[in-house]
């Protein structure tokens, strides 16, 4: 994987932890983290032995968005200009698509980018001292990779015109209230306390766990009847696998050693 001085890589115990580490610049994301985080998204989906994303931060800020400072956008055409936007696109999808759990771990003010990073996330977690904005209406345009599209999925119409309409911030309580998060834990500890969860997941079955994300990612842009198809297939699938056989006889062999 590509490394960045904007971005740090771990590898450790099956997670994948990629850090922003730009303090200069409020952790805006630039096309160097962009590419780490795509190298990183690429990578837990070929890898057998990585279950788990983790992407994090260091400093006050998660993020200040995508920064605008590094590319002119007005220099570009506008066919220039929407192939380059599809790249942040691809990414996102491809976090959506990847069938495995990739966490956001929000310790400070997430902006812009961070919040629409947040909707291709499968598990959010906010420190009790972050907030979360979307101020692109104050450079008269939407957010508009996934933070018009996926936050109203997410959290709704009601919230998504207070985020992206009005530009107005939601801190962690709210965020947890409205479904934003997960989560919220204090800001001392956070990151070990999301390591903790990110641990619990690479000891869950690794085939339920993807099949999991799949199915729910596929109930959720489909119809009723079609959705309960999608259970009755993907269990179908798991049933014969021998993650549920090793399961299944471990709980028998504990029940019958218990009685």
């Amino acid at each position: 994987m590509r490394t960045t001085p904007h971005a740090s890589v771990e590898d450790s115990n099956a997670i994948l932890t990629v850090t922003l580490n730009r303090p200069e610049k409020l952790n805006a994301i630039s096309p160097a983290i962009t590419e780490v985080l795509s190298d990183a998204v690429r990578a837990l989906r070929d890898r057998d032995d990585l279950r788990v994303l983790v992407i994090q931060a260091t400093g006050t800020y998660f993020t200040a968005g995508y920064d605008i400072t590094e590319i002119d956008e007005t220099d570009r055409s506008p066919s220039e200009y929407r192939n380059h936007y599809l790249g942040h696109h691809r990414l996102y999808d491809a976090m959506e698509e990847v069938d495995k759990p990739i966490i956001l771990a929000v310790q400070g003010k997430c902006l812009g980018a961070g919040v629409e990073m947040s909707g291709s996330c499968d598990f959010r977690f906010a420190s009790d001292t972050a907030t979360f904005r979307l101020p692109e209406i104050n450079l008269a345009v939407i957010p508009g990779s996934g933070g018009t599209s996926r936050m109203t999925r997410l959290i709704g119409q009601h919230w998504t015109k207070w985020l992206a309409m009005a530009g107005q911030p939601v801190d962690a309580q709210r965020a947890l209230m409205i479904g934003l998060v997960h989560d919220v834990y204090p800001l001392a500890g956070f990151h070990q306390r999301v390591r903790e969860f990110a641990i619990g997941l690479t000891k869950l079955p690794r085939e339920a766990l993807g099949l999991s994300k799949i199915a729910i990612n596929m109930c959720a842009n489909t119809d009723p009847a079609t959705a309960r198809d999608v259970e009755r297939l993907a269990n179908n699938v798991l049933v014969y696998g021998h993650e549920y056989k090793q399961r299944v006889a471990d709980f028998k062999n504990s029940t019958s050693t218990r009685t």
